[in-house]
């Protein structure tokens, strides 16, 4: 039997369970993934589509499908945060894998669309590292 991993959005209106049954693990550097996270790449993790049960909060998921690409995204329609989605294929439900509270075991697998990588993320893995903001 798999292990069950929690997860939820920030403010805490929407919580789900997955199994730790993930066939990829992978951080997505392309235009889209960036536009959608805010940031340098999407970390997903990725199953079967019926791998999830929403705990609480199901009525507040909101999900964007863009109109003639093939990607989409699922958030809470409080606080933002990105939520698990089924594919508009229906073959794979996409799991942020911050929106996870517990580690999965899975680590990534592959940085995929690099050739569309923020040009500012090479400098920045060389920034000096804090344990929270810098004094």
């Amino acid at each position: 039997m798999s292990k069950k991993l929690a997860g939820s959005c920030l403010c805490g209106q929407v919580e789900f369970s997955v199994s730790e049954e993930f066939g990829a693990f992978y951080q997505c550097h392309c235009q889209q993934c960036r536009q959608l996270t805010g940031s340098a790449f999407a970390s997903n993790l990725f199953t079967r589509p019926d791998n999830i049960n929403w705990i609480s909060g199901a009525e507040s998921v909101v999900n964007y499908e863009h109109p003639s690409r093939e990607f989409s995204k699922a958030f809470c329609k409080t606080c933002g945060s990105a939520l698990p989605f089924v594919t508009k294929s229906g073959k794979s439900l996409i799991v942020p894998a911050g929106s996870l509270l517990d580690a999965p075991s899975k680590l990534p697998q592959a940085n995929i669309f690099m050739a569309e990588k923020a040009c500012w993320l090479d400098g920045g893995s060389q920034a000096k590292s804090f344990d929270g903001f810098p004094e």
